[in-house]
Parts: C-alpha cells; sequence; structure tokens
C-alpha cells in the first residue's frame, strides 16, 4: 500500500508513539489537507493538538470493531496487537490495515534493503552490518525498530546505497521484498501480542518469504527446518562458514579474528558478528575487507553495556534483555565471576524453567527478583533448592541495595531482566537509565545509539 491509495479514504493512525508521530507527519507530507483521525489516550491527544491544530480528529477510548468499521484504512502502530478481536472483526467486515513500515516499503520498492530480525541480537546484528558496510564505502540507512521509524527517513531513498532495517515480530509481516534477510535466532516472546509461540514463530518466519537470500543461524535446528525450502539460503554458525570457535572467528577453516579484540562481550556477540559478515557476503560485498572494522564498533546501550566501577563493584546494564535465554547467554559471558544478577519485570508468562536449570549447574553470587514476575521466578528458584543467595523485592531500587550488600567486592552486579519493564517503567530504556542512576554513574551517558541514520 502507498500513501496515494489513502487519498480521498477515511483514514485513522492508531497509536501516538514514535511511529505513529513519524506516520502523521508522512501523511501531511504526502497528502496535505487530507483530514485523519487519531486514536490514542486522553493524554496523548493533549499533547498532539498543539502540533496538529485542527487537522485531526481523535478518538480517545478504548476502540472497539463497530467503531473501527468506520474508517477505510487504518495505520496502526507495532505494539498494537494484529491478533485484537476489535481487529481481527473489523478485518472480516474490510477494514484495511497497514503501518508506517508497509507504507515505506510501499513507497520504496527498488530500494537496496537487509531486513534483521531475531529474537535476541537483532540490534547489535543490525548496527554490526550498517557499521561494516559504511567501511566498505557504502551509504547506509540504519532504521527500524532499532530507534528510528522509516517514515522519518521517507524522501531519502536516493541518498542511500543500503537500507539496513530492524524488524520486530510485530513488523516481520509488514514489509516488501528485501535483497538480504537475516533471522538470527527464534526463542519464546511476546507471547501477549502473538497469543502463542506457534504464532510467534509463524511470525517471525513471514521476513523469509520475501528474502531474495535468507540468512540464518546454522545453530538452530528449528529455524534450519522451518527455512529449509527457501532457494537462496545461507548459514552461519557452522564449521562451513562464519562461525565462533577456539576464541576466534573463523570462515570456514581459517581463524580472521581473534575475538578479544571485539569490543562486544560474549559468545552470543561474536556469533552476531558472524551473521554480518554472512549478510555482507549475501550482499556481494567482501565481507573479509570489512572484519577489521569491527574492532571499533560501539556497542549499544543497555545491551551488555558495561557502566565501571563503583563502590568495589562492575556495573553491567543489560535491560535490553527480555527473555530468559538473554540472561543465561548475559551470565555466560561473565563465567568465573562472582554476579549477582537481577531478573524480572512485566509478566508474560514465559517460561523460566531453563534458567532454573542453567544457574543449578552454574551458580552465581545471587539472584535477585523483582517486578510483576519476580514473585513466580523466585518461587522456581527455591524449589531447585538454590546453591546461591535468593532474594524477592519489588522495586529496583530495593534489588540495587540488596545486589550491593550480597556481592562480594570485585564481584558484578548484573541488571539482565528477561522480562518486558512495562510493570515499573516506560521501556527498557527507562529501566536503564534507573539502573545506572541508582548504580552512581550518569545515566545521560549511555543512552547514544550511534550509527542511527543514514551515513
Amino acid at each position: 500500500m502507498r500513501f496515494a491509495d489513502l487519498a480521498d479514504k477515511r483514514v485513522a493512525v492508531w497509536g501516538y508513539g514514535r511511529e505513529g508521530r513519524a506516520t502523521l507527519a508522512a501523511l501531511r507530507r504526502r497528502l496535505p489537507g487530507q483530514r485523519v483521525t487519531l486514536i490514542c489516550s486522553e493524554a496523548e491527544a493533549e499533547q498532539a493538538r498543539p502540533f496538529h491544530g485542527d487537522v485531526l480528529d481523535y478518538v480517545t477510548i478504548e476502540p472497539y470493531a463497530g467503531l473501527l468499521w468506520g474508517f477505510d484504512v487504518v495505520v496502526k502502530s507495532p505494539g498494537i496487537s494484529a491478533y485484537l478481536p476489535a481487529i481481527v472483526e473489523a478485518r472480516a467486515a474490510g477494514v484495511q490495515f497497514t503501518s508506517g513500515t508497509a507504507l515505506w516499503f510501499g513507497e520504496n520498492p527498488l530500494a537496496r534493503v537487509v531486513g534483521v530480525t531475531g529474537t535476541k541480537g537483532k540490534s547489535t546484528s543490525s548496527a554490526l552490518i550498517a557499521h561494516l558496510l559504511r567501511r566498505l564505502g557504502q551509504r547506509v540507512a540504519l532504521a527500524g525498530n532499532i530507534g528510528l521509524p522509516l517514515l522519518e527517513l521517507l524522501d531519502a531513498p536516493d541518498l542511500v546505497d543500503c537500507w539496513v532495517v530492524e524488524l520486530s515480530s510485530f513488523q516481520t509481516g509488514e514489509v516488501g521484498r528485501v535483497d538480504v534477510g537475516l533471522i538470527n535466532n527464534v526463542y519464546e516472546e511476546h507471547l501477549d501480542w502473538h497469543g502463542s509461540r506457534e504464532r510467534y514463530v509463524a511470525d517471525k518466519l513471514r521476513l523469509a518469504e520475501n528474502a531474495a537470500t535468507l540468512v540464518v543461524n546454522g545453530q538452530q535446528q528449528e529455524l534450519l527446518a522451518a527455512t529449509a525450502a527457501h532457494a537462496q539460503r545461507r548459514v552461519f554458525g557452522t564449521t562451513a562458514g562464519w562461525h565462533v570457535a577456539e576464541g576466534c572467528i573463523w570462515r570456514a577453516g581459517e581463524c580472521l579474528f581473534v575475538l578479544r579484540e571485539l569490543p562486544l562481550a560474549g559468545e552470543h556477540n561474536a556469533l552476531n558478528l558472524c551473521a554480518a559478515l554472512s549478510v555482507i557476503e549475501a550482499l556481494g560485498l567482501d565481507a573479509r575487507a570489512a572484519l577489521p572494522a569491527a574492532r571499533d564498533f560501539r556497542p549499544l546501550p543497555h545491551r551488555l553495556q558495561r557502566l565501571g566501577g563503583q563502590g568495589g563493584l562492575s556495573w553491567i546494564n543489560d535491560s535490553i534483555s527480555t527473555t530468559p535465554q538473554a540472561t543465561i547467554e548475559a551470565l555466560r559471558s561473565l563465567d568465573g565471576r562472582a554476579v549477582s544478577v537481577l531478573v524480572g519485570g512485566f509478566d508474560r508468562g514465559l517460561d523460566w524453567s531453563e534458567f532454573v536449570r542453567y544457574v543449578q549447574r552454574r551458580p552465581p553470587q545471587a539472584v535477585i527478583c523483582l517486578g510483576n514476575s519476580g514473585t513466580r521466578i523466585a518461587r522456581q528458584l527455591a524449589a531447585a533448592e538454590p546453591a546461591y543467595r535468593l532474594g524477592h523485592c519489588v522495586a529496583l531500587a530495593e534489588a540495587v541495595a540488596l545486589a550491593r550488600e550480597w556481592t562480594p567486592d570485585g564481584g558484578v552486579v548484573l541488571l539482565s531482566p528477561g522480562a518486558p519493564s512495562f510493570d515499573q517503567f516506560r521501556d527498557y530504556a527507562d529501566r536503564g537509565r534507573a539502573f545506572t542512576q541508582l548504580a552512581g554513574f550518569d545515566p545521560q551517558s549511555i543512552s547514544a545509539i550511534e550509527g542511527l541514520g543514514i551515513a
């Protein structure tokens, strides 16, 4: 769908986050004078009115199917589940639903695009791909779910050699054709949006349907089986291609990069680099020539971000961690250290049994549970008779204070919640900044994502 398809239609924009604001701005540029309805909260409507004057109508109640039937097209923000009963009923009645992502692809069918998704590592992989491509002399746009809506760059396609677009599971079904699609991994997440693990996986894999070349993680048997029929599939993480072994990055049988030179912690991040190199090869470019630039890659905030030392302890902010698997990888990257890990947050019903088994095998110094899901996690851990200190707090400030008390000099306090932040914070970045401040560091110094936009 293109903006021209919305002309003279009854159009609603649902959501007034950054995606919604970018959509409204693009509509004003492409369809000046067209009346649009904004579906949002009353507080968001108050924010919008000074910027949009009388151009918008407002709906500030929770939409129901009958209300949505009053529109021809609804441009929905990603965080609103496509499986809400009101949307399902309205779609069945003929209402069209689209998104900022779909509109961008509709406007730019010839753009050279790398689409990146995965349960974890997609932001780091996207940023690595953009960083390495730029070192090869490419003019690259880095945008999407990583923090810059595509519609904010709507009028720039002629300036760009390659678009690197991070896609959440909410967006993978909204893309047009991509030159290369990367699926890093698939674990259980976002069950509240998708409704089931099976539907979450199926929605993630929709990227494969639109990828001319598909790059997948060869260490995930489920992913390999699900994508086996793709005619142009490339695999990383196995000995035939880019992979990690013996402290090095290898291309088949050749060691090309020593991991201690990579400014990213953990083997999972080394695997993210392998994914990026595989994508560069899939684009027909020289991945070996790009590899040395990995040495000066700047890690993204809130992703195993080393804040520094304070009070005899090391502090690490991994607030982006929203699955138990991500927390396991964070702990694995700190093997041999005395670690107190803070886990828990908004409860989406994810299975923590693998985490319980991991900390039984490799006990940390302490596990401190917090947030809505903290009670359930603490109960599971206690039932396993832990060989480490186990705490349960309500608020992050209490958890940080307890970690200070329980962690020995030279140890590590790790925030890696394995859960979203919505029970107490606006988003993972808000939670990460709060942790940073409680640890004694300046929260304003940690938040910038380098490389967003066009460069």
